[in-house]
């Protein structure tokens, strides 16, 4: 039986590098255009290359969203773009349009055809709908239950990728005008201003109530869920947040592989090991949604009652060993005598206490408190780029 995939996000090329060192088997990025999430940074066309050259050497694939729905003057550009990527070698494009999917065929492109969730797919006479036009998989809507995923899954060849973790629409699957309405921007066109999070006013017979009215959902966290979903044949698992941090993408990436490693492996620990671990990446509030089946307002809707998360110290940039001084992307404070873990992509997480921090002008502090800064640290065993330092949480 073929693995299931765990398929990361990537707003720019360090986030990508990320996303594979932590274990991802597929990451999805965006070019400068035609993609959704045009607040990321993105991907210009040489960093696309580069994008490529890293995952591929490191078993990972690279899908581009092609996500927008474009306009009659997007025409040649399209053909420009679809041709280019098809040259630099991506493995797929996530794809909205049908006139995209037509033409991608027309220009004999060899990479792999996905339709995004932005179509809302919910049943299995849309996912055979797209079997007639040579698409390989389909996004599913983040609104089926595991009993209807199974269900379709039972009766179609295609390849079935399903949302696991991340931010999710008020609307189906990002079919929203509400950004366009209140400040014209175009959610499906990449520029959502997400009022759905923002507190409203509610009125009632003329006179405003003193709760605020919230319609942003919580995130969806589905670590109870990922030993079903192989089981009953879903290829592909997709994490949302191209416009997350790197911490949260470690994290979250980092202990998404290990479930999905110790579930075949047959070495599954207490689900708890791996919602501890989930928890460090600075989530909003979480839910099941509608995996679990029906689910109500009191499940969904977010409080804002969680507090931001202060655990995430920065990401290792460097590590002088004869110094034994590591340079750090600060983005939290900490102290001489905190104690502290090392959260590695290729070893167990280390923990030991800070006794020596540098300032940027060598000058010896006992606290870190400036984020603009890169601090240097005390670190008695050697450290690699890319690893994360969070602050030891208090039992």
């Amino acid at each position: 039986m073929k693995k299931i995939e765990l398929l990361a996000p990537a707003g720019n090329l360090e986030k990508l590098k990320i996303d594979v060192l932590y274990g991802a088997d597929a990451v999805y990025i965006g070019g400068k255009a035609f993609s959704l999430r045009s607040a990321s940074t993105n991907f210009t066309n040489e960093e696309l290359i580069e994008a490529v050259k890293f995952a591929h050497s490191h078993n990972c694939k690279v899908y581009i969203t092609f996500n927008v729905y474009p306009n009659d003057e997007d025409k040649e550009q399209i053909d420009e773009y679809l041709l280019y990527l098809d040259q630099i070698n991506i493995d797929a494009i996530i794809v909205s349009s049908l006139y995209v999917i037509k033409r991608t065929r027309e220009l004999k492109c060899r990479f792999e055809l996905h339709v995004s969730t932005q179509e809302s797919s919910t049943n299995l006479y849309t996912v055979k709908f797209y079997e007639n036009y040579h698409v390989s998989r389909v996004v599913l809507a983040r609104e089926l239950s595991l009993n209807q995923i199974k269900q379709l899954t039972k009766h179609t060849n295609m390849e079935i990728e399903v949302f696991i973790h991340g931010a999710m629409c008020c609307s189906f699957s990002g079919r929203c005008t509400l950004s366009n309405y209140f400040t014209d921007r175009d959610a499906n066109k990449g520029s959502c201003s997400h009022p759905c999070r923002w507190d409203y006013d509610l009125y009632k017979d003329g006179k405003c109530l003193n709760d605020k009215f919230l319609l942003g959902s919580k995130d969806l966290m589905s670590i109870q869920y990922i030993k079903d979903l192989i089981d009953i044949g879903v290829s592909s698992l997709k994490i949302e947040g191209r416009m997350k941090s790197v911490n949260y993408l470690a994290h979250v990436v980092k202990t998404y592989r290990k479930l999905i490693d110790d579930i075949y492996q047959n070495s599954l620990e207490d689900l708890n090991v791996y919602l501890d671990e989930i928890s460090q990446s600075g989530n909003r509030e979480t839910t099941l949604a509608w995996l679990k089946g029906y689910t109500d307002n009191n499940d969904l809707i977010y409080t804002f009652s969680n507090s931001p998360q202060q655990n995430f110290l920065g990401m290792i940039l460097s590590y002088d060993s004869d110094l034994h001084l590591a340079l750090l992307d600060s983005k939290n404070v900490f102290s001489v005598g905190d104690m502290v873990e090392l959260v590695s992509f290729d070893r167990k997480t280390v923990e030991f206490e800070i006794t020596r921090i540098l300032d940027p002008n060598e000058n010896e502090v006992k606290i870190a408190n400036n984020t603009f800064f890169k601090y240097r640290i005390f670190i008695p065993f050697e450290v690699k780029k890319y690893e994360i330092l969070r602050k030891k949480e208090k039992k």
